[in-house]
This record gives C-alpha cells, sequence and structure tokens, in this order.
C-alpha cells in the first residue's frame, strides 16, 4: 500500500485481526464475490493509492453514486482511507445530483461503468470529474477497477488523524436546506463499537445488509459495526422482498437491521409461506431510523422466533444514540432503549436539564456525535452549553433510563425511515411560474408512517391543477419527494414572526392521511378501457423479473407484492428502455397495478 496513506478507520478495523480472523470472510456478495480480511484490506489500499496517485486526499470529497453492494462497500472504504466518502442516493434526478455535487464541492465522483445519466450531466455542468468503476480483467467475482479521466500529477494526500474527515453526509435541516454532517474516523469507530457493544456482536455473525449504504444506518449499523466485530456483512444489492427469505436462509444470517417498512415486507412475504422453516442461525433483528409500531414487533418475534431490538440514532450520531438491550435485560415497549453510546439527556426550550419523567427536546453527547456541521456559520440553534448537541425529537427518560420518544420537534418528514427536507420540495414548487407561496409538511400514512404534502397559494386566475403541479414536479425531485397531495388555499398559516407553519398544518387543513389508491399521486386521467395484451404480457415479464417473483396478477398492488422505491426506480427505467417512450413518473406510479400501468404506456405509444 502507499506509505503516503494512513487509513484510521481500516487501521482500527484491520490491525488488530489475527491471521485466523483475517482468513475469515469479510464482505460477501450474494451468490459471489467473498473478501477476506486480508482482501478487503488489499482491494481497497489499491484503489486508495489509485486515487491518491490521481490526486485525491486530505480534505477531498469523493461522491459515490453505485448500486447497493460490494462494490459500493469497497469504494467507500476505499475513499476513507485517502480522502473523504459522500456516498449519494443513486436515485437522484439531475437537479439534485447538482445541488449535492456542488455543496460538497465534490473533487470527483465515481459511476458505475454504464453510468447514471442524470449524474453525469450535473457533473458536466459542474465540471466535476467522473471516476468510472467496471469489472476487473478476467473472471474473479467481486473484483473491480477504476478508470480514470486525464488529469494532473497527484500526491497532494496529506497524512490524517481519528479527528479527520472520513465521511460526510448530508442531513434534513428543519426549516432550511440539507445540511452536511462531517464525521470523523473517531466518530465512525465510536459508534460501530457502540452498535457490537449493545448486540453483542461475535466474529462468527453475519449481517444480511439491505439498508442502502448511501445512509448511516446501513454505512455504520450494518457494514461497520460487523468490521469492527470480525464478523462477515453480506452485502446485498438491496431490499427486496421477495429475495429476502432466500438471502437469509442461503447466507446463513445471523442478524439483520432495517427501518419498518422493510420489517412489514418481509412480514408480508412470510405470511404467503407459512410453513417455510426459518433460519435456523438467525439469533436476532434490529430496527431502527422510525418508530416501529408494536404489533410488527409482536408479529417478527413471532415469525422469526428471535428477539426484535429497536434503536434509536442520527446521522449527526454517526447513527446510534440508544438501544433496547438483548435479553434477558428488560426491552420495554414504546421505548427505544437505553443510552447505548453517548450520554443522553432531555432539556427544555431554555436548554436547561430536565428530570425523570419531563418532557423535553432529547439532547446527546459524546465521541460518536459530529463536531458540527459543515458550512454552517452558526451552529448555536443546535449545540446547548456543556456541548450537548439538539436532536429536534421529543421525548423522555423513566426511572430506569429508557428513553420514550413523544413526538418530533423537526419539520422534516420521515418517509419510512427516509429523512426529507421540506424546504427542497417548497423551493421546488416555487419555479412553477404559477405558485406564489409553497409550503410542504408531513402527512400521515399508515405505510410508512409519513408521506409529503404540500399546501400552495397560486396566481389569480391560475387554472394549474393538483395532477398538473405534481407532474411538473418529476423533472426536479425523485420519487419520494413528491408531494401525495397538494390544497390549494389563500393563505399559508404563519407564527407569530410571519414565519410559514409546517408543524401541524395537516391537521389544519384536514389531512388525517393520504387517500387510498394514492401511492404515487394523482391517477391520470383520459386512460383506455383494456389495455393492449402484448403490453400487458411484456410488462408482467417486467414485474415478474424486477421483483423476482413467479406470478403477477392484472390487479396486483406493486408494493403489496413487494415492491418499494428502489425496484420502482430499477422498473421504470427498464420499461423505457422496453416500450421506448419517456413515460410520466407520477403516471406510471401512481396507477400501481400492471393493467393500469399498461394502460399508461399504451396511450403514449
Amino acid at each position: 500500500m502507499d506509505e503516503r496513506v494512513e487509513p484510521l478507520v481500516l487501521d482500527e478495523l484491520l490491525r488488530s485481526r489475527s491471521e485466523r480472523l483475517r482468513a475469515r470472510p469479510a464482505l460477501r456478495g450474494t451468490g459471489q464475490a467473498v473478501l477476506s480480511y486480508q482482501e478487503l484490506d488489499g482491494r481497497t489500499a489499491r484503489m486508495a493509492a489509485q486515487l491518491a496517485d490521481w490526486g485525491v486526499g486530505g480534505r477531498d470529497a469523493v461522491a459515490l453514486v453505485l448500486p447497493n453492494g460490494l462494490e459500493m462497500a469497497l469504494s467507500m472504504l476505499a475513499s476513507m482511507r485517502v480522502g473523504i466518502a459522500a456516498p449519494l442516493n443513486p436515485g437522484f434526478r439531475t437537479a439534485e445530483f447538482g445541488f449535492y455535487l456542488k455543496d460538497l464541492n465534490a473533487t470527483a465522483v465515481i459511476l458505475p461503468e454504464e453510468g447514471i445519466p442524470e449524474c453525469h450531466a450535473a457533473a458536466g455542468r459542474l465540471d466535476i470529474p467522473v471516476i468510472r468503476m467496471r469489472s476487473g480483467p478476467g473472471a474473479e467475482p467481486g473484483s473491480v477497477e477504476l478508470v480514470f479521466p486525464a488529469r494532473g500529477a497527484g500526491g497532494r494526500v496529506e497524512r490524517t488523524d481519528r479527528d479527520s474527515e472520513a465521511l460526510v453526509l448530508h442531513t434534513s435541516g428543519t426549516t432550511s436546506r440539507p445540511k452536511m454532517v462531517p464525521l470523523s474516523h473517531a466518530n465512525l469507530l465510536t459508534s460501530a463499537r457502540n452498535v457490537v457493544s449493545s448486540l453483542a456482536l461475535r466474529p462468527d455473525d453475519v449481517c444480511l445488509n439491505v439498508m442502502p449504504l448511501f445512509h448511516i444506518h446501513g454505512i455504520v449499523a450494518s457494514l461497520l459495526s460487523t468490521l469492527v466485530a470480525g464478523g462477515s456483512a453480506v452485502c446485498t444489492e438491496g431490499y427486496l422482498a421477495p429475495a429476502f427469505l432466500d438471502w437469509l436462509d442461503g447466507e446463513g444470517a445471523t442478524w439483520y437491521t432495517a427501518v419498518p417498512t422493510m420489517h412489514q415486507g418481509i412480514l408480508a412475504r412470510a405470511r404467503l409461506d407459512p410453513q417455510r422453516p426459518r433460519c435456523d442461525a438467525l439469533r436476532m433483528i434490529r430496527s431502527s431510523s422510525a418508530s416501529l409500531p408494536s404489533s410488527v414487533l409482536e408479529e417478527l418475534e413471532a415469525t422469526f422466533g428471535v428477539p426484535v431490538i429497536e434503536a434509536y440514532g442520527m446521522t449527526e450520531a454517526a447513527h446510534q444514540i440508544t438501544s433496547n438491550p438483548l435479553p434477558p435485560a428488560p426491552r420495554k415497549p414504546g421505548s427505544v432503549g437505553v443510552a447505548a453510546g453517548p450520554e443522553v439527556s432531555i432539556a427544555d426550550e431554555s436548554g436547561r436539564l430536565r428530570g425523570t419523567g419531563e418532557v423535553g427536546e432529547v439532547v446527546i453527547r459524546g465521541d460518536n456525535v459530529t463536531a458540527g456541521y459543515r458550512g454552517v456559520a452558526d451552529s448555536s440553534d443546535h449545540l446547548l452549553s456543556g456541548g450537548w448537541l439538539r436532536t429536534g425529537d421529543q421525548g423522555y427518560l423513566d426511572g430506569d433510563g429508557y428513553l420514550y420518544l413523544t413526538g418530533r420537534l423537526k419539520e422534516i418528514i420521515n418517509r419510512g425511515g427516509e429523512t426529507i427536507a421540506p424546504r427542497e420540495v417548497d423551493e421546488a414548487l416555487l419555479r412553477h411560474p404559477d405558485v406564489v407561496q409553497a409550503v410542504a409538511f408531513s402527512v400521515p400514512d399508515e405505510r410508512l408512517g409519513e408521506e409529503v404534502a404540500a399546501a400552495v397559494v397560486v396566481e389569480p386566475g391560475s387554472d394549474v391543477s393538483e395532477d398538473s403541479l405534481i407532474g411538473w414536479l418529476e423533472s426536479s425531485l425523485s420519487f419520494a419527494k413528491l408531494p401525495k397531495r397538494v390544497v390549494f388555499v389563500e393563505e399559508i398559516p404563519k407564527g407569530p414572526t410571519g414565519k410559514l407553519q409546517r408543524i401541524g398544518l395537516a391537521d389544519r387543513l384536514g389531512l388525517s392521511s393520504v387517500p387510498p389508491g394514492r401511492p404515487g399521486g394523482p391517477t391520470p386521467a383520459g386512460l383506455g378501457e383494456e389495455p393492449r395484451a402484448d403490453l400487458v404480457a411484456r410488462l408482467t415479464a417486467l414485474w415478474k423479473s424486477t421483483l423476482g417473483v413467479e406470478d403477477v396478477g392484472l390487479d396486483d398492488d406493486f408494493l403489496d407484492a413487494g415492491g418499494d422505491s428502489v425496484t420502482a426506480t430499477q422498473l421504470i427505467l427498464r420499461a423505457r428502455e422496453e416500450f421506448g417512450v419517456e413515460i410520466p413518473l407520477l403516471a406510471f406510479f401512481s396507477s400501481s397495478t400492471v393493467r393500469a400501468q399498461a394502460r399508461v404506456i399504451g396511450g403514449l405509444m
């Protein structure tokens, strides 16, 4: 390895591994590559040296826009060895990529060999070099290499230390735009060790990772904690409900961690085959990133026969804050557990710490907590005296130190564990020529917990409709951020200072939930009565291959069949290639059955 590179995270993970552990699998793909700790060290070191020779180092951020899997894990670990890893959601739109790449001041972006057109376009406009990741020479599974564009001589690498930044992620703020959260090597290692301790992870544990590796949950709870424990992480292509049970059995997983919507999808698949033997190796299930309904927890435990450990975390804490303990210690229903790493307390509005049972804002401090946001001149609204960080969540601690969350002071929208900054939606709406004012807010949703809605004031005499406005947003917002309801109002409620009010807006506007049948927005009008049989057959084949199922009915709902936002994106891209038409995202996924989607396609051909 290039001696200029001092990989703090991997030093800690690998240096103490005995030869026995180093020979164990470290990273595995589902049914493909298996890398030992020695191979992991060697491959990431070679990749890091390539990046360094090309000119990456010090505080340079390398944006990673890659599918979930082994390649994403390798490129992230390699980027941490020489600079700063900045993983992004590959499902972003061009405008979103443009915002995040510019905000990061990215030195380069790594894309898969086949490219991602939206990201490539954004990088080109910002003159950010694109590095391609392609399969390496020969047939060796999991072998990849980086293909670099021309650039001047490298050698700019600066030596790092434990407090150097290793990872930068964006998190949604309260009313402002998404903020950059820099996490140091020390932050990440501390949090990974906290997860290892709370779950008693061992070298013989196998984690089935279905969480996206552009999210702190997947990065720390699944990947880094497993490597710290000396276990094996199975890097799947992402959450695919139809494949999950096969992965669980086939990979001999001893645990997995996921968000509540994923757990619900897994249970739905398990109900289809109640006699199927469960994975004998499984010893626990973890849930985090959003509140887990007690009914889901109980059904998971009954289905798989193992304890479900609910935890609470946030990006600023390098993920884990609290966790329910393993049996035989008590797991209290409705609680997210006890402090599992950082100190946890409750503060009132003035910043004074409160006592047992008193409701207030959850505040944290510890070695896993970020030192501050990047690019924010004044962080005083997030920090209290004594180094406490405001989480924006409301709750209380009982006499045993168990934390109960009672609400959110933050205005961010938590859509099934994916946080959405409402300001992003506001700004996209305000670019419409007829929109005078706009405010996005959360509305309850039975499946995801929360969905995106918006209230708008339009120009007098405007004939813009809810359907057309949501459809207009498709070019600038990814599917998850599209409002599922838009309400037209004469005036948006304001606070005493004139600030637009998000919190409680759903109740004031009488929106108790997203109406059934609107998984992606309004149903397009003017569609034919029955779709063409050839379109139905071709589209049904796409559904089967994308979802990994053998049978699809004409009126099966996409989400109920095991689909999610990841597979939705895969399906629409494949449908565009198959049928040769530009299908409006909103129209395609608001029509959530094969029959309805075939009608949409038929109307465009």
